[in-house]
């Protein structure tokens, strides 16, 4: 295949629809304080105190980038220099992202959750050179901004511009909208990712441009979108899955939706109103939908969703029991689970295929251009049907942990990405997800593994979401104690709970059952460290006071 930089594949869609409608950015919060930025570009729909809906054209689109390519260029960055992004989700998130591409620099978007500390040592761990941050980040990086001394500029995107930073609306305004003539080839590092730093400070993760161009053919290829598509999106673009989720419909010109907000009456309208017709959504944000649905908070015969022609989900394991419920509510939708890392470019790497519904509760096979294995602590292949580590091989394996030799060597080795997953392949061939490696809880010498309580908890009708840790135990070294959330309209005891887990094996019952509110982050994954600190401290105090559980 003929190398091409993703960066092409904005100038095609400009060059062939300039004036078709690239992405729709729309709040559908009251917000008196609303940015408008972008005015000589963006098409405003908008009155004081009531939602707002943006728009912006492939034209514009490549304008903007090659306008910001222009101001970097103009400050002295240079190929392989470090531009990090700190913006929420916004009409101009992309077009910095693809500007940052353009000048042959790093783009590094962080998470805007981040305290101060964290954005300071993602800065510093990046080498960054440049930092555009949005208004919703002036105290944190006012916090910093004299502590991180090679930081060359901090543009400040938005208005009431911070004495410490420089402007990006208005300097943009003087810089060329013509495109920069950098060459890029497959091989030049383009982005770095941070893991979501559930073992301590995140890892940077770099990948090159061949990396990018490999999530939006992998994209797809397995999910054929068309110019006529428009894709929802809703979850963070600092992170892999979204933006490479989206790169599917970017290849082929297809309109983007950039919705900000979760709430199930919000997304179900926006799909209705702007004719959407692929959602990548979240477990959380499924759930709540199908609550909605089921409590009468939405009522679906208000809206037109006939466009709407599949839903997938990725970034954690997905509960059979949803979906059996989603495609009981939504017969005509086409299915897909994703799986991936950050460090395989996002999802894609295996994923489910809408034609393999009947095999719901695995991750699928091998996705396009991607190879697999499970294989032992030895890296040598298991056989079929035994759990074993799942590895991945492909185009876009990340490059490497970004000045960290020892942590890339742990999960890579000949090219193949050892994801720290637990798996295993049932005799068609499709592969399951069994937990993390680190999830794993032995229990009296048994292997427990969470996804699997978790899996059978979601089947329950009252229960909205579930968590299962190990917590320490003096006699079995751990038990399986499970976090369940009650749906709102549900009430649900301890003794109706452990009634229901009678129909699991005797060793995989939970022990301890916490009813409290499962929490996730961002990107959906149940923040188990953050439980297992909670509650284990909490165990052991009872343990040391001779109280039993």
């Amino acid at each position: 295949m003929i190398p091409l930089p993703i960066t092409e594949i904005l100038q095609k869609n400009a060059d062939f629809y300039p004036n078709d409608v690239a992405l729709t950015e729309i709040n559908p919060k009251n917000d008196n304080n609303r940015r408008m930025t972008w005015r000589e570009y963006a098409l405003i729909e908008t009155s004081p105190g009531e939602s707002y809906k943006r728009t912006v054209t492939w034209g514009e689109f490549n304008k903007m980038s090659n306008r910001f390519a222009n101001l970097l260029l103009t400050r002295g960055i240079k190929k392989g220099d470090k531009v990090a992004i700190l913006m929420m989700n916004c009409l101009e998130w992309l077009p910095v992202y693809f500007g940052v591409l353009k000048t042959g620099a790093v783009a590094v978007p962080l998470n805007y959750r981040y305290t101060s500390e964290e954005i300071k040592y993602c800065l510093q761990k990046a080498d960054a050179a440049f930092l555009i941050f949005g208004p919703e980040f002036t105290g944190r990086v006012e916090e910093i901004f004299e502590r991180v001394p090679d930081i060359k500029m901090w543009l400040y995107a938005g208005e009431d511009c911070p004495t410490f930073a420089d402007s990006f609306d208005k300097l943009i305004t003087y810089c060329s909208s013509k495109s920069p003539e950098i060459r890029l080839t497959d091989d030049d590092d383009a982005a770095i990712y941070y893991s979501s730093g559930t073992t301590g400070f995140p890892k940077a993760i770099l990948h090159t441009h061949r990396s990018l161009m490999h999530a939006a053919r992998t994209e797809q290829n397995h999910h054929s979108q068309t110019k006529d598509d428009v894709f929802l999106c809703i979850p963070p673009l600092y992170h892999t899955g979204a933006k490479m989720h989206w790169f599917g419909s970017f290849l082929v010109g297809g309109r983007a939706v950039l919705l900000k907000g979760v709430k199930p009456e919000w997304i179900i309208k926006t799909a209705s109103e702007e004719k959407c017709s692929i959602v990548w959504l979240l477990v959380p944000w499924a759930q709540d939908i199908l609550d909605a649905i089921e409590n009468g908070s939405i009522n679906l015969d208000d809206y037109d969703l006939s466009a709407w022609r599949l839903m997938h989900i990725g970034a954690q394991p997905v509960p059979p029991a949803l979906i059996k419920r989603w495609q009981e509510v939504f017969p005509h939708h086409q299915y897909d689970t994703n799986y991936g890392l950050s460090e395989s470019i996002g999802p894609g790497c295996v994923h489910l295929g809408v034609e393999n519904t009947h095999k719901v509760g695995a991750i699928g096979k091998a996705g396009f251009g991607w190879q697999v294995k499970i294989v032992d602590t030895d890296k040598q292949p298991v056989k079929q049907g035994e759990v074993g580590e799942l590895a991945v091989f492909g185009p876009g394996v990340m490059k490497c942990y970004y000045k960290d030799e020892k942590s890339t060597a742990e999960v890579l080795s000949d090219g193949w990405l050892y994801t720290g997953d637990m798996a295993m392949e049932d005799p068609d061939g499709f592969i399951y997800l069994v937990d993390r490696k680190k999830d794993v809880i032995i229990s009296g010498g048994e292997n427990i593994y969470p996804v699997q309580i978790e899996d059978f908890l979601h089947k329950h009708p009252a229960v909205k979401d579930a968590a299962v840790i190990g917590l320490p135990d003096q006699r079995l070294g751990e038990i399986a104690a499970a976090i369940i959330e009650v749906k709102p309209e549900y009430t649900l005891s301890e003794a109706e709970i452990e009634d229901f887990c009678r129909e699991l094996p005797r060793y995989k019952r939970p022990h301890k059952f916490i009813f409290a509110d499962v929490p996730r982050n961002p990107t959906g994954k149940i923040e188990k460290p953050l439980l297992r600190k909670k509650y284990s401290s909490e165990h052991l105090v009872a343990m040391q006071n001779g109280l039993k559980d």
